[in-house]
């Protein structure tokens, strides 16, 4: 076959790495119509190569956002730049911001009943940027109406309720990716390349921590269940995908420095500050801080100690500018002081990932597992703060009782059926995922 080749070099937000996982982040496309585009494994800077070519035939992506909120215009705007992938229809309760997107982003419908996105037969995948509390029944919905989904974290706040929804999709073989965006991070990914390639040895120790540049409000907190699920979730999720294992268990602390009116909620709400420690297979320990304010941006770095080496990541900050003088010497401004402007570029390149899985058929680089046990960890965390002691991550796994894939319920230990023996893998949970099922056939 010959092809006709174009070649256009477009400046891009993005940063890329190569190959962790299997997949490559960050590009727009590493393989059109069978011509592979090779990037180098070190960062590039600011350029993306497209080749288009006359006669290509690509599988073409129509897509649904649902909420056009701030996260789902992120992500609107990148499925914009996504090659073979258009967006169709947006939804939004306050029907004004769905109109107001579509027209941004030249988008045909709009709409504010998310169940319109779900439904459209011109959908092949919907993208769930709606508040938590609606993710598992629109998840269910997409598969009921066979739909992919891309769903913005927590899967659900419930654990039953989480399974049921993965295991929805599962068995309507859809594909189900799930948002935590600091994996496609390029400083989190240049360390998880590093702990793959040896290049720092054997991990021995993994340090997360995550400031916020000050406390949300209290309507906020409350009801946002907790300090772990709600912040420290994400960094729990980043230590098991630098440790590349499920962890053994978990001790966590809680208390309360900066907004003392939170102090009334129950559990974890109450805390602003909480440290992990976090046990994993080998001997590998992770721990973790997180606190809602942070008097000097937005603090977020990483560090891993190995065997002949040591690999650390700094804060992202607006320039590289520096200023000398007598009394200081540092960067001329702060960090970044918003998440959506720290992780602008992860948000682009998590859903340009999972739009290339959709347009090559290739495995999900985030998965429902994935969010099942990030949930898992941080009820772990709840749990150990609130009793004072470590708590196994099979302790958590095994609260869930299936009478069937998709009617779960969590239960006390001491209420099981008779004869039914709780399993403490959360793969044990789940049915295979439609990728699983491609390359089990």
């Amino acid at each position: 076959m010959k092809f006709s080749l174009s070649i256009a070099v477009i400046l891009s937000t993005l940063s890329f790495t190569q190959n962790v996982n299997g997949f490559s982040v960050g590009t727009l496309s590493n393989q059109i119509g069978g011509l592979k585009v090779t990037l180098p494994k070190a960062r590039t800077s600011l350029v993306t190569t497209f080749m288009a070519a006359d006669k290509l035939e690509a599988k073409e992506i129509k897509v649904g956002v649902i909420g056009c909120g701030r996260i789902g215009i992120v992500h609107l705007g990148a499925i914009t730049k996504a090659p073979n992938v258009t967006p169709v229809i947006v939804s939004n309760p306050t029907v004004s911001k769905a109109e107001q997107a579509a027209k941004q982003f030249g988008v045909p419908k709009f709409t504010s009943d998310a169940m319109d996105v779900i439904t459209d037969p011109d959908v092949d995948a919907v993208w769930i940027c709606s508040p938590s509390s609606f993710h598992a029944e629109q998840i269910k919905a997409c598969a009921a109406n066979g739909k992919h989904v891309f769903c913005e974290k927590p899967i659900a706040t419930d654990l039953a309720e989480t399974v049921e929804a993965i295991n929805a999709c599962n068995e309507a073989g859809v594909k189900l990716m799930t948002g935590l965006q600091r994996r496609f991070d390029p400083n989190f990914r240049r360390v998880k390349i590093a702990i793959e390639d040896q290049e720092v040895g054997d991990t021995i120790m993994i340090k997360l921590c995550s400031r916020d540049p000050s406390p949300p409000p209290f309507e906020y907190v409350k009801g946002g269940g907790g300090i772990f699920a709600d912040m420290a979730v994400h960094d729990l999720d980043m230590s098991r995908f630098l440790a590349g294992e499920d962890p053994i268990d978990i001790l966590a602390i809680g208390s309360c420095h900066i907004d003392k009116s939170i102090e009334v909620l129950g559990g974890s709400e109450k805390f602003d500050t909480a440290s992990c420690i976090v046990r994993y297979p080998n001997g590998v320990q992770a721990m973790v801080d997180v606190c809602r304010q942070s008097s000097y941006g937005y603090d977020q770095r990483a560090e891993v100690l190995g065997t002949s080496g040591m690999i650390a990541t700094d804060n992202v900050y607006p320039n590289t500018a520096k200023i000398y003088k007598t009394q200081f010497t540092g960067n001329a401004d702060m960090p970044y002081d918003f998440f959506l402007s720290r992780y602008n570029e992860a948000y682009v390149s998590e859903t340009v990932a999972f739009c290339e899985s959709l347009v090559n058929d290739s495995p999900v680089p985030c998965t429902g597992q994935d969010g099942l046990a990030a949930l898992i960890m941080a009820l772990a965390a709840d749990k150990s703060a609130e009793e004072n002691r470590w708590v196994s991550f099979q302790e958590i796994v095994k609260s869930v009782y299936c009478e069937d894939p998709l009617h779960c319920e969590t239960l006390p230990m001491n209420v099981f059926p008779e004869g039914f023996q709780p399993s403490g893998d959360p793969k044990d949970l789940l049915l295979p995922d439609i990728d699983a099922q491609k390359a089990m056939a």
